[in-house]
């Protein structure tokens, strides 16, 4: 089970988008996913609007057992593929800004009953859509977590927010020795603009190769899928492909990287990644 922690310290940057990106990309591949909405907000839950459920997050991070993540999760509209834990505005009342490590360890607990319950069809992939703040609930997400994905825009904000987010991840390693980052994400990129490969260009002075090869490019159609509540793979305009192969090959990417950790996260794609993202 590979468990990705998609997060970003600036609201608005589309850590959400990420995280749902990805599901699209895995539910085209056919790799069974669980998302769990961490976010307050529950954006992720609200556009893959699973069945109504007898408890949610907050009910799992208050008693991680068997039966609350049984009531809290569902299969997502996007089809059997896809499951959600549901979000919870009440989750934001766990979000605690100086947390114990009991409080810290229960959403990796609740993973380990997960794996321990799902013998017959487990998960592939687990995607943590963490809030925009570091409280309990993102940090719980970085305990749980194999890697952290870090989402940014190319903007001044964004940038200082994402040197915020790694600083994060490298802090929880202390109660996650496996914890490392998978890279950074750019998102919402118009190649044309000087201003978006200025920052894109400040990335890679700060952070080096582990600014990720592929960036997501700013088109309409993502949220245009999200308004429709549908993956992006399946919107099938021109912009929707474009942004969909992006996803394509930062799904083979984390599904190679955890498959091998031994693999640093800041080489190219290679050429057995390209032609599985075209070929997803």
């Amino acid at each position: 089970m590979h468990t990705v922690a998609v997060l970003s310290l600036k609201g608005g940057v589309g850590k959400t988008t990420v995280a749902l990106g990805l599901a699209s990309a895995a539910l085209r591949r056919g790799v069974r996913t669980l998302v769990i909405d961490l976010d307050p907000q529950c954006n992720a839950t609200s556009t893959l609007e699973p069945d109504d459920t007898d408890a949610s997050i907050y009910d799992v991070l208050q008693e991680p057992t068997a039966e609350k993540l049984r009531a809290a999760i569902s299969t997502s509209a996007w089809g059997d593929g896809v499951d959600v834990l549901s979000g919870s505005e009440d989750a934001e009342l766990l979000n605690h800004p100086d947390p114990g490590e009991s409080r810290l360890g229960r959403l990796r607990e609740a993973l380990r009953v997960l794996a321990e319950e799902d013998d017959e069809e487990p998960y592939q992939l687990v995607l943590l859509d963490c809030p925009p703040s570091l409280g309990q609930l993102t940090r719980s997400a970085l305990v749980a977590a194999d890697r952290a994905l870090l989402v940014t825009e190319p903007t001044m904000f964004a940038v200082a927010g994402v040197q915020r987010a790694f600083e994060a991840v490298q802090a929880e390693r202390a109660h996650n020795a496996d914890l490392q980052p998978l890279g950074v994400v750019v998102n919402r990129v118009r190649p044309r603009s000087h201003e978006h490969q200025f920052r894109i260009d400040e990335l890679r002075d700060i952070f080096g190769p582990l600014v990720m090869p592929v960036a997501l490019p700013d088109r309409l159609a993502v949220q245009q899928a999200q308004g429709a509540c549908m993956p992006i793979h399946e919107w099938g305009t021109p912009g929707a492909r474009e942004v969909a192969l992006a996803f394509n090959l930062l799904l083979a990417r984390i599904l190679r990287i955890s498959r091998s950790r031994r693999r640093p996260v800041h080489e190219d794609f290679d050429d057995e990644e390209i032609q599985e993202a075209v070929e997803a």
